[in-house]
């Protein structure tokens, strides 16, 4: 009940489109998704829910979320909702109890990526998800939204900050950045962490047909062809867009 009011209220709010280019295979599938902004609190994760309803799919979905949330004492609070600390053991149980799975392979580098960067789909390298959908036979179905990267506006990612004060290390952050937000103004590192105002930005998403590896395609090369295609659909979304508006 709760999620659905979420859901309906950032329908309102963010007057969120869905497309559905094609159904989601009768099978578990890894959905592979870009940030919007944020770690635990990302617009992208709920237009995924309501793409995800809209496609008429109805398989329990395992998001593997980052550890910081559990560090921080949310873990719990969204467990029920999916989420499960990421790592290979929880994706493989997920796909043993025939759930699909969701990841956002660009992780906190895409999630805090600057306000110039919005735009970009950055998976900086990872090619992890490729890996384990080869291992385990399923297929890949990209979503792709548009529009939270403006739900904030991220002056600076802080690739340098995050280096020095060594929250690399204690949280496995590789961005620690500089926001403008509502109700904190400018902000260092906490918003996305803790919860803030959006802006009202228009959301996109879409959910797109199902890849597979070709034979003996390399998970680099694979990896490469699912974030190429999710760039393509990105840029469509926002050819023409004005910030905030659409």
């Amino acid at each position: 009940m709760f999620a659905r009011a979420v859901e309906a209220a950032v329908s309102t709010y963010n007057r969120h489109e869905t497309t559905v280019v094609a159904p989601v295979p009768d099978e578990p599938v890894l959905f592979v998704a870009n940030h919007g902004f944020g770690g635990v609190f990302d617009l992208n994760v709920i237009a995924f829910a309501i793409a995800r309803r809209a496609s008429g799919d109805e398989r329990p979905v395992t998001i593997l979320t980052h550890q910081i949330a559990w560090q921080l004492g949310v873990g719990g609070l969204i467990e029920p909702f999916g989420a499960r600390k990421a790592s290979h053991d929880a994706a493989i149980t997920a796909f043993a109890e025939g759930h699909h799975l969701l990841v956002f392979p660009g992780g906190d580098v895409d999630a805090f990526k600057s306000w110039t960067d919005r735009n970009t789909v950055v998976f900086a390298g990872r090619t992890g998800f490729a890996r384990l959908a080869i291992d385990n036979g399923v297929p890949i179905v990209p979503v792709v939204t548009s529009g939270a990267g403006e739900s904030v506006v991220v002056l600076d990612d802080g690739a340098a900050l995050a280096r020095v004060t060594g929250v690399r290390e204690r949280f496995r952050l590789n961005r620690l950045p500089t926001t403008l937000s509502i109700p904190w103004g400018i902000n260092i590192g906490a918003v996305g962490l803790l919860p803030y105002l959006p802006l009202p930005t228009k959301l996109r998403t879409t959910m797109l047909p199902a890849m597979r590896a070709d034979a003996d395609e390399r998970p680099e090369d694979y990896a490469e062809r699912v974030r190429s295609v999710m760039q393509a659909e990105l840029d469509r979304q926002t050819k023409n867009r004005r910030p905030i508006i659409g």
